[in-house]
């Protein structure tokens, strides 16, 4: 695939594989792939043994269906995450800007929330690092973020081994208690945490997607319930808008001049 026109249909079909994941675990066959496109299955059948000539598809040998390529995805994990600890760093410097309190990107860690990133304000700076620090999913900020995609049978296998300890005023009791949470957050589009990893914490948070759609990590501003409570407004919006341009900057393949320029305007 040499020409403009080629490349954009030989990332079409890659893109198509990974909105719409084939239900066979050997992949797509060329008619179906022709199907979701709606186009001719003899181009599209070109572009597919190219995309496999190129290694970014494999085709199974008894079925004739195309999957991705180990090795694309490997190479595109690795870009995702490289992309996270470094543009995660300036949305968590955006969210300490605009709200004055200290900021964290956490990720899924089996059944706890893991700060892997944070920023703090100059005059917050003595705080202790939460870095490399997991705490319970049922009761964080982060953890109900993380989770707004899952069924409730994958939440149910996530806390599968988890009790339900009371670490503030209003930790959920139960999983139906921490399900009735999640579902309030997944309306608003950002979770709240009220006093419940721990008494007088209060934090929000909205989750981060990557390239294939999928939640990766959640964008949080963590402090004090008697400061947080009466800003809530302005957290939300802070954690939506940079959980947002987070989110962009993990699908875009713009060019690092375009993306500091969309941040220089809080896009």
């Amino acid at each position: 695939m040499t020409t403009d026109s080629s490349l954009k249909r030989g990332l079409a079909v890659l893109r198509l594989f990974a909105e719409h994941p084939p239900r066979d675990p050997r992949g797509h066959t060329a008619a179906e792939v022709a199907d979701l496109l709606g186009r001719e299955r003899s181009g599209v059948s070109r572009v597919l043994r190219s995309l496999e000539a190129a290694r970014f598809l494999r085709r199974d040998p008894a079925s004739l269906r195309y999957s991705v390529a180990w090795e694309l995805y490997a190479r595109a994990q690795q870009v995702t995450e490289a992309r996270l600890r470094r543009d995660g760093r300036t949305a968590l410097e955006g969210v300490a800007a605009d709200t004055g309190e200290c900021s964290y990107l956490g990720v899924l860690r089996g059944a706890s929330s893991v700060t892997v990133l944070e920023a703090m304000p100059p005059a917050l700076s003595s705080f202790v690092s939460w870095v490399g620090r997991g705490y319970p999913a049922y009761c964080s900020d982060a953890g109900q973020a993380l989770l707004f995609d899952a069924g409730r049978a994958e939440i149910e296998a996530v806390f599968a081994r988890t009790a339900f300890v009371r670490h503030g005023p209003n930790t959920p009791a139960d999983l139906d208690d921490f399900l009735a949470r999640l579902d309030a957050a997944r309306q608003r589009g950002y979770t709240i945490v009220d006093q419940e990893a721990e008494p007088g914490l209060y934090s929000l948070a909205a989750p981060v997607r990557d390239f294939r759609g999928e939640i990766v990590a959640a964008v949080q501003v963590v402090g004090p319930r008697h400061r947080l409570e009466p800003a809530t407004a302005a957290c939300a919006e802070s954690v939506v808008r940079w959980s947002a341009w987070l989110t962009a900057a993990l699908s875009s393949a713009e060019s690092d001049r375009d993306r500091d320029r969309d941040r220089g305007s809080g896009d």
